[in-house]
């Protein structure tokens, strides 16, 4: 899948993207269940930059974030369908809760993140600013979330 890319494979092309003048946003999540949430993070996301990279957490790390019975989709089955999205440039897979070392190995420009979070509440913005990057907080206000529809979905069940 052309979008799809190793860590260190991803380095080489961002790394002549930049040569080339290109803004580089990453964003990152697990994309359990996509849904407008996600939609509206990620093109928000891509609307400030040329490039957008999103790096999905690998099932074990969703695992120790989300809990017992997460990811509902295996990781390379979230990374296939978001590689749909015409917007989305790369993709690429990473073990680690958070995204530190994907941000250290490819420092982009901006590191967009949801509007869970504020500025301040990044968890990489030392690395990303570290290096001159800039956090940007994307998408609609946190209304929508997979633990939201699979609460529906119980509840329904009954």
């Amino acid at each position: 899948m052309g979008k799809i890319k190793g860590l260190k494979e991803l380095a080489e092309i961002i790394g002549q993207e930049k040569k080339e003048g290109k803004k580089v946003v990453l964003a990152n999540g697990i994309f359990d269940l996509l849904h407008v949430g996600h939609i509206r993070y990620l093109k928000e996301a891509k609307s400030l930059g040329d490039i957008l990279i999103v790096a999905v957490n690998d099932d074990q790390s969703a695992r120790l974030i989300k809990g017992e019975g997460r990811p509902l989709v295996p990781a390379d089955e979230r990374i296939e369908i978001l590689s749909s999205i015409s917007y989305i440039d790369y993709l690429v897979k990473f073990p680690q809760r958070t995204v530190e070392e994907v941000i250290s190995t490819l420092k982009p420009d901006i590191q967009a993140k949801g509007t869970d979070y504020t500025v301040e509440t990044v968890p990489e913005r030392e690395i990303v600013e570290s290096y001159g990057g800039k956090i940007a907080i994307t998408g609609d206000p946190k209304l929508h979330s997979t633990s939201a529809i699979l609460e529906k979905m119980k509840i329904k069940e009954h």
